[in-house]
């Protein structure tokens, strides 16, 4: 089972949508086998803080929706270092709740879909996937489909994508 730590900035966020997410993400890792024991943690926060987690750590001065910190991303002349006995830590998920509501409507679906969405993202980031090209993108976003259809989470036919 995967160990979530929460932690809600906004002091705004529903227990259910807390379950969701942890439900939603022990799912992911069963489809990915994730190792038992393994840690990620998410926070929620605002548009304005997001921004400037985004300003200083992506020199993207604006809100964005989820950003994710890697622990397992290596940087030039980082060597990887395994402790025998220490559970895998993932990383970090980070999402904005305005922007998840925000986004909701724009694409005419629930909140609890739009907030499923963005944390299944993140996740999959922590994992190695990306969408910097095409094939990248399309790997990504068929896993993400995969997760969300199979939890119960997939498009409306009526939204947009």
């Amino acid at each position: 089972m995967l160990h979530i730590d929460f932690l809600d900035e906004t002091n705004d966020v529903q227990e259910a949508h807390i379950a969701l997410v942890s439900s939603l993400l022990q799912h992911a890792a069963t489809i990915e086998q994730v190792e038992d024991g393994t840690e990620v943690s998410v926070t929620f926060v605002t548009n304005d803080a997001i921004q400037e987690i985004n300003r200083d750590y992506r020199d993207k001065d604006q809100p964005t929706d989820v950003i994710s910190f890697a622990m397992e991303e290596l940087g030039d002349g980082e060597m990887e270092v395994v402790i025998e006995g220490m559970p895998r830590m993932l990383g970090d998920i980070i999402i904005s709740t305005d922007r998840t509501r925000e986004q909701a409507a724009d694409f005419g679906h629930s909140f609890e879909r739009e907030l499923g969405f963005l944390a299944v993202h993140g996740f999959l980031h922590l994992l190695g996937y990306d969408h910097m090209n095409e094939a990248d993108e399309k790997k990504m976003f068929g896993k993400q489909d995969e997760i969300l259809e199979s939890y119960g989470l997939g498009r409306d036919r009526n939204e947009r994508a």
